[in-house]
C-alpha cells in the first residue's frame, strides 16, 4: 500500500506527516521551508509511493475560510499540476496548533523545545493526518 502524506501549509514553513504503509498510523516526517516544498515532495515521491495528499483546511470559528486559504489555493494549483496522478483532499485543521502545543506540554517537553515552531508545524501535520484517518 502507498502512504498518505499530510501538509500543514504555512507561508514560511510547512509541517509534513506521513502514514505507515498500511495507512494506520500518522507520524511526523519533517518541516520544510515552504518555498522548497514542491522540490521536497518531488524527491519524496521518487523514493516512496504516495497515494494521496491531505492538506489542512484552515477555518474560522464561524466556518468561514481563514486568511491563509488564499495562499493555500495557489499552492494547491501548483501541487495538482506537478502531481496530477495523486489526489488531494482537505482536512479541517482548526485547533491543531493549540493541540500540538498541548501535546508537547503533556509529554513533558522542555520549554526551549516547545518554542520550536517547526516542531509545532510537524505535530500539527500529524494531527491533521490522524484526524483524516479517523474519518474512515
Amino acid at each position: 500500500m502507498a502512504r498518505i502524506l499530510a501538509l500543514d501549509f504555512g507561508k514560511v514553513r510547512t509541517g509534513i506527516a506521513v502514514t505507515d504503509e498500511l495507512q494506520l498510523i500518522a507520524s511526523g516526517l519533517t518541516t520544510v521551508e515552504t518555498k522548497g516544498l514542491l522540490t521536497f515532495l518531488a524527491e519524496y515521491t521518487q523514493k516512496e509511493s504516495v497515494e494521496r495528499f491531505v492538506v489542512g483546511l484552515p477555518k474560522q470559528m464561524d466556518n468561514t475560510a481563514s486568511e491563509s486559504e488564499e495562499l493555500i489555493q495557489g499552492f494547491l494549483n501548483k501541487l495538482k499540476t506537478k502531481f496530477p496522478s495523486i489526489p488531494v483532499e482537505r482536512q479541517d485543521e482548526r485547533f491543531t496548533s493549540k493541540m500540538a502545543v498541548q501535546s508537547m506540554l503533556d509529554s513533558g517537553m522542555k520549554k526551549k523545545k516547545r518554542r520550536d515552531k517547526a516542531l509545532v508545524d510537524e505535530i500539527s501535520a500529524t494531527l491533521i493526518l490522524q484526524a483524516y484517518l479517523n474519518r474512515f
